[in-house]
């Protein structure tokens, strides 16, 4: 899994590029990033599949935040980002993360 930040000079906001491997995503059929940004909302769209089998996708979101977030594969598996910026207490369940940006 990796992230990309690149901040944009023409507006506050960073573009965020998202990947996910084929053996990260355990060989998935779809895979969505959803966080504070969509409300934690699955019903977003699937990250795109490449040929490779990995899995990619690009977001803006403002700068100078801080937004928790989380893959979903296949609709029902919840797993973090290892290069986030850093973990966050999910506050649902005791000793369950979220990954996290800084922007």
């Amino acid at each position: 899994m990796s992230i990309k930040k690149q901040y944009l000079k023409s507006e506050p906001v960073c573009k965020l590029s998202f990947r996910v491997t084929k053996e990260q995503s355990q060989d998935a059929d779809t895979v969505k990033i959803v966080g504070e940004f969509n409300d934690w909302s699955t019903d977003v769209e699937p990250m795109k599949k490449l040929k490779n089998g990995d899995f990619t996708q690009t977001l803006k979101l403002d700068a100078e935040k801080e937004y928790q977030f989380k893959y979903v594969i296949n609709d029902k598996i919840w797993i973090n980002e290892e290069e986030a910026d850093k973990m966050v207490p999910n506050g649902l369940v005791e000793g369950e993360f979220n990954s996290a940006l800084v922007l």
